[in-house]
């Protein structure tokens, strides 16, 4: 494999609005971000991810671009970025963003242009069809729920969006638009990005024939992702993509990629492939539900092993995937991927450590390094996020109660990660002088960074051991091109594998269960890189782990 000036590094994802706030408006901002710089040089990260800082009317949380060239004044200023990009490079550390082209804002200059002339050259840039006989055009249910089709007032017209009315899906057919998309990432890049998380990307090829599609729910419609599904020939936008902006500037790119098909991962992510990375959703994958959130099934121990260990297998044949715990459209990890007994700072570590020494590229979303949690949600009306909104709705319809759809949402929802960072225990968890935007999570006094920095046996400081022991001179080498070789399958609650190359070999093993579990060591023992526990003594032929336990051990005869 060729080797990449990103492949040994650590990522970490920023959700802005709710990271630092600078300025007392309740709202996360660059400045915020510029200033906790030197704590994120301390964990040990070298990229960091911003999601989106692009002027934007928020129908989304600036998923809904309405100018990819300016910044949204919330956040602060170009100038400002320019200085984030600045200090950033003093430390060696890069700054990516989001990439999001399969849709803009409705209030973007080209979909205004659009809506006054359908037919005219910015029409095109858009997916507008005639309804059929007073219906929309076919039969779509877009991701937040409702007809992917809204009407043109005073036409009979309508415009297509797989996401909110207020993002319309942009045309990848009209090469005069990929030509302006490819010009605007190359000004970021020359700009001084290092690359960019690419959202929704898999959504760009459509059937222009928009064909019906069998019913999946009460409302008539079906997902619209059986239309994505269902079409070919997305590689060669990715491809052209690619050529004509990340290949110029060796760019790192990590995609947001769902309904790959089977045998796509090397076009994807091989030598040659369209990104540099993909992030891995198997275990995420594990409570999607028939339905909606109301139905999904609660994380299954040995099927989430099975995921992670399948999807290891699998991708180091061709090349890396982003691990994560958690990310800004998923609740936090702690509380998804932990039993009850295990949400424990222990267990924090020991979830924290078995997704950063896979092989792969560890991603970190704010606040997981302190082990923030779900909050707790007392009404709907508590809630900002669109999809939550939608899924308590499809929760109801479905005849569960106020109470039930609500403990659903607590479960699910994507503001469970959009809680402002605890910094500290003080008012509003040190995030703002003002009124925060979302609420914080109640949990503050007790999990927050500043009395965890005071504590060397906290979730924060043991994350920079961990993240200081993967970047090690010593053992860089085996935790970035290592193989990963599974181990103890056949245990009930032991989540273990290998990480080896020619020179060394290490096992990391965790006990998710409430009982010690002793396994028989394959190899001798040398050393005790890492444990949770702060255990010392070196395991002889058995290796007792208490519940929680992880320990990364080098084994001693492997050659």
């Amino acid at each position: 494999m060729n080797q990449k000036w990103w492949h040994d590094k650590v990522a970490y994802q920023i959700y802005p609005k709710s990271f630092l706030d600078s300025n007392g408006d309740g709202i996360g901002d660059l400045r915020g971000i510029i200033s906790k710089l030197d704590y994120l040089k301390a964990l040990g990260v070298d990229i960091i991810w911003l999601s989106p800082i692009y002027k934007s009317p928020f129908v989304d949380q600036g998923y809904d671009i309405s100018d990819y060239y300016a910044i949204a004044e919330e956040f602060g200023t170009m100038e400002e970025f320019d200085e984030l990009l600045a200090e950033a490079k003093k430390r060696d550390m890069y700054i990516i963003m989001d990439l999001v082209i399969n849709h803009c804002s409705d209030q973007h200059e080209w979909f205004q242009k659009a809506l006054a002339n359908p037919e005219g050259e910015y029409g095109d840039y858009f997916y507008f069809r005639k309804g059929k006989d007073g219906n929309p055009p076919s039969n779509y249910r877009s991701y937040f729920g409702g007809n992917c089709w809204e009407p043109v007032p005073g036409t009979d017209l309508y415009y297509f969006h797989m996401f909110a009315k207020e993002q319309p899906d942009l045309n990848w057919e009209n090469p005069r638009l990929r030509q302006e998309l490819y010009n605007m990432v190359n000004w970021w890049l020359e700009k001084g990005l290092a690359g960019f998380r690419i959202d929704a990307i898999i959504n760009i090829k459509k059937n222009l024939d928009f064909p019906d599609f069998e019913p999946d729910g009460p409302d008539g419609l079906a997902g619209c992702w059986k239309m994505v599904e269902s079409v070919d020939g997305v590689g060669e936008f990715l491809q052209d993509l690619k050529r004509n902006t990340f290949q110029k500037h060796d760019a790192f790119t990590v995609a947001e990629v769902f309904n790959m098909k089977e045998g796509e991962l090397p076009a994807f992510i091989g030598e040659d492939g369209h990104f540099s990375t993909i992030f891995d959703f198997s275990a995420h994958c594990l409570s999607d539900g028939a339905h909606g959130w109301y139905d999904a099934p609660p994380i299954d121990f040995k099927a989430w092993r099975k995921a992670i260990m399948d999807s290891q297998l699998e991708v180091q044949e061709c090349g890396f995937e982003a691990n994560i715990i958690e990310n800004h459209d998923e609740p936090r990890g702690v509380s998804r991927f932990l039993p009850e007994y295990a949400r424990t700072a222990a267990g924090t570590k020991m979830l924290g450590t078995v997704s950063l020494l896979l092989r792969g590229i560890p991603f970190i979303y704010q606040g997981q390094e302190i082990g923030m949690q779900n909050s707790v949600w007392n009404s709907i009306e508590e809630y900002d996020d669109i999809s939550t909104k939608d899924q308590y709705h499809v929760a109801r319809e479905a005849g569960l109660t106020d109470a039930e759809a609500l403990t659903v949402c607590g479960r699910m929802s994507r503001d469970n990660a959009r809680t402002p960072v605890q910094w500290n225990g003080q008012a509003n968890a040190g995030f703002t002088t003002g009124t925060p935007w979302l609420k914080v999570n109640p949990n503050y006094t007790a999990i927050n960074a500043e009395s965890q920095e005071q504590d060397p046996d906290s979730v924060l400081n043991y994350y920079r051991r961990l993240v200081a022991t993967r970047k090690s001179a010593e053992y860089k080498e085996v935790f970035t091109y290592g193989k990963f070789v599974p181990s103890y399958t056949d245990t009930e609650t032991v989540m273990a594998y290998y990480r080896e190359d020619e020179q060394k070999q290490v096992l990391v093993a965790a006990n998710f269960g409430e009982e010690t579990v002793t396994l028989k060591l394959d190899h001798p023992v040398k050393r005790i890189l890492l444990s949770n526990q702060n255990t010392t003594e070196i395991p002889a032929q058995l290796l007792n782990l208490k519940s929680c336990e992880v320990i990364v051990l080098e084994c001693a005869d492997h050659m």
